[in-house]
């Protein structure tokens, strides 16, 4: 049988879910980047490295990304759990965030998600940029998501 705390455990959850959902999408692609960052977060390659440009190129506009991100995602969980008076704790906030801001910023490396495809089998995959599709994009997009799952699932129920 399925308790009241089960039932409002599983609709926080899909709220928190949603709100992550809905505010990727706005943070990631409306307001919670510039293009400046969008262009500038990417690490430099091994060839360029080589060439002596620094492997900490780009971490300022990433983490700069990554902050504007995560203030659109902390406003719009605030509204929010505020409207629906949702049951969450400030740890589950800050656990979920954590995880969030750690992942959102490895991935937007780049250079990850092209190892990961690459290691998979997906090599072409990751070069794919035709016909309106882009590997590397899709992917990154399909790794954010999972950590917002992960995400979501904290800040639920820690």
């Amino acid at each position: 049988m399925t308790s009241i705390e089960q039932i409002a455990t599983l609709a926080t959850f899909g709220a928190v879910w949603a709100v992550l959902s809905v505010g990727h999408n706005l943070a990631d692609h409306v307001i919670g980047q510039t293009d400046h960052q969008a262009e500038g977060k990417v690490a430099p390659s091994a060839a360029e490295v080589a060439d002596g440009v620094s492997p900490r190129r780009g971490w300022g506009a990433c983490l700069g990304h990554v902050a504007q991100y995560h203030l659109v995602m902390a406003v719009m969980l605030a509204l929010v759990w505020a409207a629906l008076s949702l049951q969450l704790s400030f740890t589950g906030l800050a656990a979920g965030l954590a995880v969030s801001i750690v992942t959102h910023a490895f991935f937007d490396r780049r250079w990850p998600v092209r190892w990961l495809l690459e290691h998979a089998g997906s090599k072409g995959f990751a070069e794919l940029k035709a016909a309106g599709m882009n590997g590397m994009y899709l992917t990154d997009q399909a790794l954010h998501q999972t950590a917002l799952l992960v995400s979501a699932l904290l800040v639920t129920l820690v």
